[in-house]
């Protein structure tokens, strides 16, 4: 169905792999339009409780196409940044969790697109001390800005001093180091890095889903307004909760002192 698209749903989780690895899975237009569709996919299964994100072979995703990008004039130019934020920004708004599972190479559209989603997991070295997860925006040194977001998203994960040295600098962090700066949630070994994945998303999922949902919900509006409207929001969410089917089996399971729940996502 995809070309540049590995999509698969394991226990309720959607894992979507960006499948270009010849070209260590660089944003081009094929991708991004197969991106598009497969959220498109996510965003109306009712199914699902949780996303991964990651990318095939050495790479998670090393850029935006730079001979795609080469030849625009300012009106294209616009054109292909508009397209790309509008794709991070859907992956944002997706009301599961999502993941990122970064196994190599995140820099400029690639680390755009981790920090789209909700959590970022970072592979480290390998044994002999090789490889891992690369983070950077080094777009300055191709004579333009980051293009899908990452002056907006970047200060927000790690403050603007910070944003700014990587972006002005265009350097390139290991995963250690983006664990540190608050960009990366953890690190794993390469080889367990997926399973990392997974578990995450498991230990998201054994929770009432909608209880979930609201959370995130409370936590990204009220990121973007003033603490008491932030709190309206918040106010608001948690009443709603009182109309679900999963609050009175999660009460009521701790009422009886039972450990298993029945949650419906109702």
């Amino acid at each position: 169905m995809y070309q540049t698209i590995r999509y698969e749903k394991q226990d309720g989780i959607a894992i979507v792999t960006i499948n270009r690895p010849e070209a260590l899975n660089a944003l081009n237009s094929t991708v991004i339009s197969e991106l598009e569709q497969v959220i498109g996919e996510v965003e109306k299964d009712q199914e699902l409780g949780a996303m991964i994100l990651t990318g095939e072979g050495r790479s998670f995703v090393a850029g935006a196409d730079i001979g795609e990008q080469y030849g625009l004039d300012v009106a294209a130019g616009r054109k292909w940044g508009q397209r790309g934020s509008a794709l991070m920004r859907r992956i944002e708004k997706l009301e599961i969790p999502t993941i990122a599972a970064v196994n190599g190479f995140a820099l400029g559209g690639g680390c755009e697109l981790a920090m789209s989603c909700d959590i970022i997991l970072a592979a480290g070295p390998n044994a002999e001390g090789k490889g891992g997860a690369k983070f950077g925006q080094p777009e300055v040194g191709l004579g333009i800005t980051p293009g899908f977001s990452g002056t907006q998203r970047l200060p927000r994960r790690v403050g603007i001093a910070k944003a700014k040295e990587l972006i002005f600098s265009g350097k390139t962090i290991g995963a250690q180091e983006a664990k540190e700066i608050g960009l990366v949630n953890a690190v794993y070994a390469p080889e367990e890095l997926m399973n990392g994945a997974v578990a995450m998303a498991k230990s998201f999922m054994v929770n009432a889903p909608i209880a979930v949902k609201y959370a995130k919900a409370c936590i990204d509006r009220g990121m973007q307004m003033d603490i008491d409207d932030g709190i309206a929001v918040e106010n608001e969410l948690f009443a709603m909760c009182f109309a679900t089917e999963d609050q009175k089996e999660g009460m009521g399971a701790f009422l009886e002192k039972r450990k298993e729940k029945h949650f419906q996502n109702k």
